[in-house]
């Protein structure tokens, strides 16, 4: 189940883990601490890249929108992952967007102290390149499940997803807590059909809702969405 997760996980939390403590003592004296408000945007499509940013605590999603103006919600990051460096690496401007989900605490890095940082310390360096190929599978395997599943194996597997992430160093579960807005952005659906969907997990005794939140109470028919078995978990 390890193996599933981490198709679909960016894992930029894992970035700036196996700094010697002088080079994370350099990373900490550029961090400057910000609050974005929920509903704003830490960058937008076609903006130009000042920085990047680590979530110190909070959820914030990555989308593009179509032509229609609609989200496509392609990630959710959560506490300690790390964004915003594709664009100012690749010296372009941003292919996309990313929203504050709630009020988030996090730690921005300018541009010119990021590129010494890459600089003064190669291993730092090699960890971001590595990690943007990484990334691009995890796009490449998010793209081939909305194009080739149909809409209640793709309800599992980012339920899976999902709950995996919310839940991360969480004693107590937590359940996931999104918009049905953003749900069915994210599965690539219409509200009502996600309501329709969700009716049926929730009366087949796959999920309990609560308001907005939904805990999985079964997920063994979840992985046979997956053909994944008892003993993959």
């Amino acid at each position: 189940m390890k193996d599933f997760f981490a198709q679909f996980d960016f894992q930029s939390n894992l970035l700036f883990q196996g700094l010697t403590p002088e080079e994370n003592k350099s990373v900490c004296s550029v961090m400057e601490p910000l609050t974005i408000k929920k509903g704003n945007t830490l960058f937008y499509e076609q903006g130009i890249p000042t920085g990047i940013f680590q979530i110190r605590k909070g959820k914030a999603k990555k989308f593009k929108r179509g032509f229609s103006g609609d989200e496509q919600i392609f990630y959710i990051y959560t506490d300690g992952d790390v964004l915003g460096y594709h664009a100012l690496l690749g010296e372009e401007r941003y292919q996309d967007s990313c929203e504050a989900l709630e009020d988030l605490e996090v730690n921005f890095i300018a541009k010119d102290d990021f590129l010494k940082l890459l600089k003064d310390i190669p291993s730092l360096q090699q960890t971001f390149i590595k990690n943007i190929g990484h990334e691009f599978g995890v796009l490449a395997n998010t793209i081939a499940v909305l194009a080739q599943k149909n809409q209640n194996t793709r309800l599992a597997i980012f339920l899976l997803l999902l709950e995996n992430r919310f839940n991360q160093n969480s004693e107590k579960p937590k359940g996931i807590d999104l918009t049905r807005d953003d749900l069915a952005n994210i599965i690539g659906t219409s509200q009502e059909s996600l309501g329709r969907s969700l009716k049926q997990f929730k009366e087949d005794g796959i999920i309990e809702i609560d308001k907005r939140r939904i805990y999985i109470k079964n997920r063994y028919p979840l992985l046979e969405f997956l053909d994944l078995k008892v003993t993959d978990l």
